[in-house]
């Protein structure tokens, strides 16, 4: 049943209906529970086509999301925890969450400039930011409210939440030295993504901060799958002086270093100290029990949807640093450590 329909069915205009519906205060009380009743029952729905034309808005906030960095293809329900934090955060303002999915080797630029030019939302989150990203300059350029899922060196004062690397990275090069290590391999994202370069700064400068001389040929950028995992270990132990202990960033790379290490003959946890980088389904049937840090995926997800609130309440307020966030992780301990005897 549309409007119109229910107008002619109570006897009523189409304005006063609209306007009993959308809670105007010049609707006598007795009309507008006889609207609100017979709407009920007869099964209307708003038109929000006709609404979002109106108001200039569609009440919904894209994500955009690219195939090459969904872990959902690895087994790793990473973004769809992400999405009902988001979803759960955007509702306060009965705002709906739409995912966008980009062909796989796609110019990210090209399907977000498509996508908003469609008006298909109001704001956007962005993932798998890169280190000069383009999306971000288009974006603030065109005033568009958006948030990312990860820092980058594009555009100017650019509204982001990313996990917090460089402390990650710290706490994880400090245990294996107190272990005894001094030659740590760092299986690293790939270079795609900006997070790659935070990663292997903080790992650099933990060692030199520790008077370690940092050998190149100990990180090992590539993807975050198992695949690369077992490549990236592959190539440090083929190494003349390999590594005693490995830091892995990858969502599932940890179940490929594994593979990769026993392949060798040698154990995590008894042969060499392997530390991963966030817990989720792939690592935890891992044994020995993995090392790694717990991320709340739907915090995290909530704390993306409210930043990006206040900037669709008022569009027009540019964006401040105040919006930049390093989100915690916390450490777990796990089996795959082993303490280096030093003679």
């Amino acid at each position: 049943m549309d409007i119109r329909t229910l107008a002619h069915h109570l006897g009523l205009s189409i304005g006063t209906v609209s306007r009993a519906l959308n809670g105007k205060k010049d609707v006598n009380p007795e009309t507008r529970r006889r609207v609100i009743e017979a709407a009920t029952v007869h099964g209307y729905t708003a038109n929000q086509s006709g609404r979002s034309l109106r108001r200039g808005r569609t009440g919904s906030v894209g994500f955009m999301l690219t195939l090459e960095h969904d872990s959902a293809a690895h087994g790793d329900p990473f973004f769809m925890a992400l999405f009902e934090g988001v979803q759960a955060g955007l509702a306060e303002e009965d705002v709906d969450l739409i995912v966008l999915l980009a062909r796989e080797g796609e110019d990210q630029l090209d399907f977000l400039r498509r996508n908003v030019s469609r008006g298909i939302a109001d704001a956007w989150l962005l993932s798998a930011t890169q280190r000069e990203d383009p999306r971000i300059p288009f974006l603030l350029a065109k005033n568009i409210p958006f948030v990312t899922l990860g820092r980058s060196a594009s555009g100017g004062p650019q509204p982001w939440i990313d996990l917090n690397f460089e402390d990650l990275v710290q706490t994880a090069i400090t245990r294996f030295l107190a272990q005894g290590h001094d030659r740590i391999g760092l299986v690293a994202p790939p270079s795609t993504v900006n997070n790659s370069f935070v990663v292997i700064d903080a790992y650099r400068e933990t060692l030199r901060a520790a008077d370690i001389a940092v050998d190149e040929r100990l990180i090992q950028q590539g993807g975050g799958d198992e695949i690369a995992g077992s490549l990236a270990v592959e190539a440090l132990m083929c190494l003349d002086e390999p590594p005693s202990a490995i830091l892995v960033m990858g969502e599932t790379a940890p179940v490929g270093v594994y593979t990769g290490l026993r392949k060798l003959g040698l154990v995590p946890g008894s042969d060499i100290s392997v530390i991963g980088a966030r817990a989720n389904p792939s690592t935890s049937a891992l044994q020995p029990a993995l090392t790694c840090f717990r991320l709340e995926l739907r915090d995290l997800g909530l704390g993306l949807a409210r930043a990006l609130l206040p900037r669709l309440r008022d569009a027009a307020a540019p964006p401040t640093s105040a919006t930049h966030t390093l989100w915690p992780l916390v450490l777990s301990v796990g089996n795959s450590e082993v303490r280096r005897q030093i003679p």
